[in-house]
């Protein structure tokens, strides 16, 4: 992580935020002028940037203007006094983070530094193209076929619907084909459309200005701006809620857009990919889909073949989700027997590649030996159990783990190949703690920020539901098995978007 960057030509201010953001681990560097601080830029940036408005020369607000020019993404913070106020505010329009007004609390300073610090490196992240594009594997004749599709389409900007069971690996030959074309070197920008609460989803696709709703204490650039110049991959588009497919057809079409609160149109040059797992058609004739976005979409099609319709390709899929998995827990990968593997090989697996990618994080956590054998896969595939009700974690990347659920004889695990396992003995606490830092790892390696509150959210919502099947939805006494209160139930059941509870 780069610095954060001091610019006042007050010594004690630069002494004062120096120490404080010490004791936070945090580097910094000081300059007494904006000058000295322009030439430093010749060479580096810094992760943040804090400048007094007032100081002999140039002014922050010069300051805060020449940066932005040259680096648009960079936090800049300015300290103000209250008589510069009307100033501080006007800096707002040359695109500034926020704004301290002295005599500030060291604290809140420190805790503003901290949101910019995080807004900077989850842009960064954001921005940054993948290093290397995951690659889809499969020697089947139906994969074969979305090969040469992908080779087809390497030097076009034309949209593309991907369409296909869940689990097939849309999200990679979107991948591919933003890696092949010309576009390969700016962004690529995925959004789970379904995953988005719907009062959420306009100001994460076009961003929102400053003041535009309550908490929105910084204009922020949506996932369109994020994308610009690449790539945007919308997954799951068949769900996206019917007012927004108006904007979205809107950009499709003119190719600008607003961003939540804002009156100036923004430009959007972005490739789109949509993929979906629906029928379209069938949701356009039951009036959930507008016709003229379908055609829009709909300018190439590309359709995934299900697992079971490449059931030659699961060999070189097991081998490769086991050392990819063994990797990332820095174990040396598990090998699956002959017999093991033709086993597997027979199964139909519903939930396609992604299924199968969970079996093998499975595999490496709970299974015996090196070898491994029939005996030691999860026993709904040994004994042909149906698929249980409870759903997979998602890790990163399309990756599946599994969590544990509460059962009369201890703590039992759900199946990482997407089964329950009642007749299953209890397993040790190690066991889901395994997967959970499997399911960690895999987010933290890809990149992803905010992995407490995703794994804290995805824990508390296995725990509420799972309290609710046992009390029948009865939430007053879910609460009081889960040792929480009340009011707190009833926050999380909506903060979590929980189906099935009702009062006593």
């Amino acid at each position: 992580m780069k610095p954060i960057w001091i610019v006042d030509d007050d010594a004690s201010i630069r002494w004062v935020l120096e120490k404080a953001l010490a004791r936070e681990s945090l580097e910094t560097r000081s300059f007494a002028n904006a000058r000295d601080a322009l030439t430093a830029f010749e060479t580096e940036t810094p992760q943040v940037l804090v400048s007094d408005i007032r100081m002999p020369g140039e002014s922050g607000i010069d300051l805060l203007q020449a940066v932005k020019a040259r680096h648009p993404g960079l936090p800049v913070i300015i300290i103000t006094a209250f008589s510069d106020l009307d100033s501080a505010v006007s800096s707002f329009q040359g695109g500034a983070f926020d704004y301290l007004a002295k005599p500030f609390d060291i604290d809140k300073a420190v805790s503003l530094i901290r949101r910019a610090l995080e807004e900077s490196l989850r842009e960064a992240s954001v921005e940054a193209a993948p290093a290397e594009t995951p690659e889809i594997l499969g020697h089947a004749p139906a994969m074969q076929e979305v090969f040469r599709a992908i080779g087809r389409l390497s030097q076009s900007n034309v949209t593309v619907l991907i369409t296909g069971e869940s689990g097939t690996g849309k999200e990679l030959v979107a991948r591919a084909l933003h890696k092949h074309s010309p576009r390969a070197q700016q962004p690529f920008i995925a959004l789970n459309t379904a995953a988005i609460p719907k009062d959420l989803l306009e100001s994460e696709l076009f961003g929102h200005e400053r003041g535009a709703f309550t908490g929105a204490q910084a204009m922020r650039r949506g996932r369109f701006e994020q994308a610009e110049d690449g790539t945007l991959f919308l997954d799951e588009i068949g769900d996206m809620p019917f007012d927004l497919q108006t904007r979205l057809l809107r950009v499709l079409s003119d190719g600008h857009f607003y961003r939540v609160g804002g009156h100036q149109p923004v430009k959007a040059n972005v490739r789109v990919i949509a993929a979906t797992h629906q029928n379209l058609e069938q949701r356009v004739r039951d009036g959930l889909f507008r016709e003229d976005l379908y055609h829009r979409l709909n300018v190439i099609r590309l359709r995934l073949p299900s697992l079971r319709e490449r059931s030659e390709d699961i060999p070189i899929l097991t081998r490769h989700f086991l050392v990819q998995s063994a990797h990332q827990l820095g174990v040396e990968p598990k090998r699956m027997s002959e017999q093991a593997m033709r086993f597997l090989s027979g199964l139909e697996l519903p939930g396609n590649v992604r299924q199968l990618e969970n079996l093998c994080n499975w595999i490496t956590v709970m299974a015996p030996g090196q070898t491994v054998e029939i005996k030691d896969l999860p026993r709904d595939l040994t004994q042909g159990s149906a698929p249980g009700s409870l759903n997979p974690v998602p890790l990163a990347d399309g990756m599946v783990g599994a969590l544990p659920v509460a059962s009369g004889g201890g703590v039992v695990m759900q199946a990482a190949a997407g089964f329950a396992t009642p007749a299953a003995p209890a397993l040790s606490p190690e066991g889901w703690i395994g997967l959970l830092e499997l399911q960690a790892a895999g987010m933290l390696s890809a990149g992803q920020m905010d992995v407490m509150d995703i794994l804290g959210r995805q824990f508390e919502s296995a725990l509420i539901r799972t309290a609710l099947k046992h009390t029948h939805g009865r939430k007053n006494d879910a609460a009081m098995r889960l040792g929480i209160g009340r009011n707190t139930i009833t926050r999380k059941i909506v903060e979590l978007g929980i189906d099935g509870a009702r009062d006593e």
